[in-house]
């Protein structure tokens, strides 16, 4: 069973910045492409990014396209999001997980097989 714990959460006025992390209890970094989401209060739980095993890949929600960047180093089993220019609405518990194939990203929460605690952000204006 795979386990994925994220970090990096915390509160940040408008404008700053935050570095995500999600670490997985084995290596299914070498075995699985990585997806963040995230879920604010009372809305769908909805995709913000996600990368390939081999990072050859990656995607991005329209609405972080400049501001968030996914990478991952599967030698610590580590992947991260870094957060640029936060905006209240960024506002949500952020979650990563972990799917099968690993060549492929899913934007759908239902295509990840894994799933971490999460970890909240609060971004005030």
């Amino acid at each position: 069973q795979v386990q994925l714990e994220e970090a990096g959460g915390g509160l940040v006025q408008a404008g700053g910045s935050l570095r995500l992390s999600c670490t997985a209890s084995e290596r299914p970094s070498s075995a699985y492409a990585m997806g963040w989401f995230r879920q604010a209060p009372g809305k769908d739980r909805g995709f913000v990014a996600g990368m390939t095993w081999s990072g050859g890949t990656t995607s991005y929600a329209d609405s972080v396209k400049g501001r968030f960047i996914i990478s991952r180093d599967n030698a610590k089993n580590t992947v991260y999001l870094q957060m640029n220019s936060l905006k209240p609405e960024d506002t949500a518990v952020y979650y990563c997980a972990a799917r099968r194939p690993p060549s492929t990203v899913s934007t759908a929460p239902g295509g990840y097989n894994y799933w971490g605690q999460g970890t909240q952000v609060t971004v005030s204006s």
